[in-house]
């Protein structure tokens, strides 16, 4: 997968905040060498998050995040203002861009105090320096530059790479087999698949077996017995969490079997929380809300598993009268409270530091949460088999 094929879920999201007309515009299209944002000496002329993802050396892939004046006026500003808070919760680095003829304001330093209390690593650049006499000497966290002459422009993007959290590796796979193992992917093609294409976990899956030096079998879920008759001896099975149902009849039990969905929440940092969360389900009562809650958006198909399939099951399973409430994409509710059990997707279209944000809203209001491959493993019975791959969680729901 090349850089530009990076998903956004994947890429390191820079934002830049700051007061009207301190230049985050122009020093984003500074730091990033296109005409990114509009500029203007209009105050406001940012009126929503302007996202773009593309490489940006030394980082490599990044989505830049460019955001409306935090001091933003009038009720159509506070809702400006809530968009920016909202890019926090998946701002892997800041920048607060400060004028530095006025300097650092109030609006400034409750920015800083938003990064420090999220945990987000930032930093403070003066832009316009170039209308200085001479260049204070800067605090801890803070560089001058110049949009305009491009003065800093070098160094500021040396200091992101600098300040880029690179953590411990994560895998969706390859640490679970060895060289030359075969895993069988299996992948149902119906009226919701991608015309033409596999969807991201499929793809990322099968590039990480590559990667690892193992083998792909893909199969759909109408072929998969034909595949086992051949004496094809897979380390693992993967399947689409839809079929989980069917395919678990298929596959002997001598061989582990998981889910897309299950592999992608490891992924992101949110499998554990999951299998805990779908412990709620058996108390679930007759009026209770359930919100399914998915990372990106797309046309609903007849049968989605998200708006049809799950709130189905769910019924069937716990015999209650359910309310089902939806989310997609960036819209996630930051009050829970409404909700018994929140069902989350696998979440590859949203970065790590947006998948915690949301399980941190939910644990901080005592609300439980799952993902779609765990909730849907254990209201077929397998939820245990399910979790072969990973001992330790199967030990925590014996």
């Amino acid at each position: 997968m090349g850089l530009n094929d990076t998903p956004s879920g994947d890429r390191v999201h820079i934002g830049f905040f700051g007061r009207r007309n301190a230049g985050k515009s122009s020093v984003v299209n500074a730091v990033t060498g296109q005409a990114l944002a509009v500029v203007s000496e209009v105050k406001g002329t940012t009126t929503d998050p302007v996202r773009k993802a593309m490489e940006l050396l030394p980082l490599g892939p990044v989505m830049i995040i460019d955001t409306p004046g935090f001091d933003d006026e009038g009720e159509l500003g506070a809702l400006r203002v809530q968009k920016t808070r909202q890019v926090l919760n998946r701002t892997d680095i800041a920048v607060l861009v400060v004028d530095a003829q006025e300097g650092r304001r109030a609006g400034d330093e409750q920015l800083i105090s938003l990064f420090v209390e999220k945990e987000i690593p930032y930093l403070v650049v003066l832009n316009k320096a170039d209308l200085l006499d001479e260049l204070p000497e800067p605090v801890e966290n803070e560089r001058y530059i110049s949009a305009k002459t491009g003065y800093g422009i070098h160094e500021l993007k040396e200091t992101m790479a600098r300040m880029k959290s690179d953590g411990p590796e994560r895998r969706l796979i390859g640490d679970l087999l060895s060289p030359n193992d075969l895993a069988v992917l299996v992948v149902p093609i119906d009226k919701a698949a991608p015309k033409g294409r596999l969807i991201l976990p499929q793809q990322q899956t099968i590039r990480d077996l590559l990667d690892s030096g193992c083998a792909a079998a893909v199969v759909r879920e109408t072929e998969l017995e034909a595949l086992l008759k051949t004496g094809i001896e897979p380390k693992l099975v993967v399947t689409d969490s839809q079929v989980f149902g069917r395919v678990a009849e298929i596959v002997p039990d001598s061989v582990p079997l998981t889910s897309f969905s299950i592999l992608m929440a490891r992924y992101k940092g949110f499998l554990e929380e999951a299998v805990r969360g779908v412990a709620a389900v058996k108390s679930l009562k007759d009026g209770d809300t359930v919100l399914i809650a998915e990372g990106c958006t797309h046309h609903r198909q007849c049968g989605d598993i998200g708006t049809v399939k799950i709130p189905g099951w769910l019924r069937q399973h716990t015999g209650k009268e359910l309310q089902i409430a939806t989310c997609s994409g960036t819209e996630f509710p930051e009050d829970l409270t409404p909700y018994a059990l929140v069902v989350h997707c696998g979440g590859c279209m949203l970065n790590e530091r947006e998948m915690r944000f949301r399980m941190k809203c939910a644990a901080d209001q005592g609300v439980p949460i799952t993902n779609f491959g765990t909730l849907i493993a254990h209201l077929h019975g397998i939820l245990y088999r399910s979790l072969g791959p990973f001992p330790a969680l199967q030990r925590q729901i014996q």
